[in-house]
């Protein structure tokens, strides 16, 4: 009887164990990430980071916590094909704007559930000031968009002899929201952007249900039985967002050019240059660190400098060796943005050049409109007043670049020390003096007459 009981006893704590480990075995992994700032530099990377992370643990769902009026176009389109490509289900909450960019990447994902109150839309590409872009960048924003909406696929319904395409996203409505001319009956008129309410997108296919918390978000997917690891950034990442800025990058080129261009100006002085340094390891260090920059792009860029430095200290004026420099600088600094083989761009692709050119570009051309006032005002009122020459000698004062006592000498006899090819020296009482011959060529040894003085020079012809 003890034996039966102890043996009862053995097979429920087995049963209770097994049935733990099946339960923590069916108990669904959700990976979060939050997104509520500015599309940028800095959201892209979060963005990779976080995904590197669910894959590594496996994770069946990834929910992004979404609350942003927009941002860089460049980023967004990055993100929403990371979410468009992955492999693990990606599901936004939106707590309360999904604006511009953030629109794209909401449309990208699985599902969308937005918290009462909330909006989404109002996609128009715009610059910095909020003023529309051309139509140029619209047409690409509306290109992504529909591609976008697309992306989520349609249902095929038949009825009798007609068949019914039915987008699960549709393509036109989420064009509207960056086109103003697309006209949608009961859903917006021509002339302006959409935007949606909670209810709105529900209503129209782009929004699964309304949420007030990302639990509730998980139980209307289906999940009760749940773990939430939450993506928590890094220092480095922050800062790396930070330094690989377009923008920042821009002012970094700013300071590399208008450094080397100063020291150019007026070389020894060392800060500019200095400045210039810095300033090429913070542009250099995150790209290396990523892969982007090759060694052989760091090398261009130092080649560059080592020729510009051999222009400033070793020859003299600015000829082919500063121009080759220049060169090689603003070629490092372009290829290390672009992730490629060894002088190989096959793979690169077209807006990732422009992009690149555009950023060094335009930091060149800003360095320079802005090095060159700047240089004269700098070394003439600023902190570097003191190392150059600031007064002038002016004739007023006394101030004369000849000694005027040579107009005496006018009358005197003096023999030629060199030949007079018209110029040369002649001696007049044992004193050496520049002289131009006249007349003809005089020569050594002759003895001449100082005829004339004129700014400066004394004319002399044969006695």
């Amino acid at each position: 009887m003890i034996k039966r009981t102890i043996f009862t006893s053995l097979l429920l704590v087995t049963f209770f164990i097994c049935k733990a480990q099946v339960d923590s075995t069916l108990q669904s992994l959700v990976y979060k990430f939050d997104i509520k700032q500015e599309i940028g530099s800095t959201s892209w990377i979060h963005t990779q980071n976080a995904f590197e992370e669910a894959n590594k643990l496996k994770a069946d769902v990834i929910l992004l916590h979404l609350n942003t009026y927009g941002g860089q176009v460049v980023f967004a389109d990055s993100i929403r094909t990371k979410i468009l490509n992955s492999n693990i289900p990606v599901h936004v909450f939106i707590d309360n704007n999904a604006a511009s960019a953030g629109a794209l990447i909401s449309i990208a994902c699985d599902s969308i559930f937005m918290r009462p109150g909330a909006n989404i839309g109002a996609a128009t590409v715009v610059n910095q000031s909020g003023e529309k872009m051309p139509d140029k960048y619209q047409s690409y924003m509306r290109s992504t968009i529909r591609a976008t909406a697309e992306a989520h696929g349609k249902d095929t319904i038949v009825n009798g002899s007609d068949t019914t395409y039915i987008w699960r996203r549709d393509p036109k409505i989420a064009e509207a929201m960056v086109d103003e001319s697309i006209y949608l009956e009961g859903i917006i008129d021509t002339g302006k952007i959409l935007t949606f309410t909670t209810l709105e997108a529900i209503e129209f296919g782009f929004c699964e249900g309304e949420a007030d918390n990302v639990d509730e978000v998980l139980n209307k997917l289906g999940y009760t039985d749940y773990e939430i690891v939450t993506h928590k950034p890094t220092v480095y990442s922050n800062i790396k967002g930070f330094l690989t800025n377009p923008v920042f990058h821009g002012i970094l080129i700013l300071v590399i050019i208008g450094g080397l261009y100063f020291e150019l100006q007026s070389p020894g002085i060392g800060f500019p240059l200095l400045a210039s340094c810095i300033a090429a390891i913070l542009y250099f260090a995150p790209l290396y660190i990523d892969g982007l920059a090759e060694n052989w792009e760091i090398l261009l860029f130092i080649a560059g400098l080592a020729l510009i430095a051999l222009e400033i200290f070793v020859v003299p004026g600015f000829g082919i060796t500063g121009i080759a420099g220049i060169t090689l600088v603003f070629a490092g600094l372009m290829l290390s943005l672009l992730e490629n083989v060894v002088f190989d761009f096959t793979n690169v692709p077209g807006d990732e050049m422009v992009k690149a050119l555009i950023i060094v570009s335009s930091g060149t051309f800003l360095a320079f409109a802005a090095a060159i006032p700047m240089t004269e005002k700098l070394f003439t009122t600023g902190a570097l007043s003191k190392v150059a020459l600031q007064g002038s000698q002016k004739i007023s004062e006394g101030y004369l670049s000849f000694d005027p006592s040579l107009a005496n000498l006018i009358g005197e006899k003096g023999i030629a020390e060199t030949q007079l090819r018209p110029s040369g020296k002649i001696s007049i009482d044992d004193e050496l003096y520049d002289a131009i011959a006249l007349i003809g060529i005089i020569e050594k040894g002759e003895t001449v007459d100082v005829v004339k003085f004129e700014a400066g020079q004394l004319y002399v012809t044969k006695a």
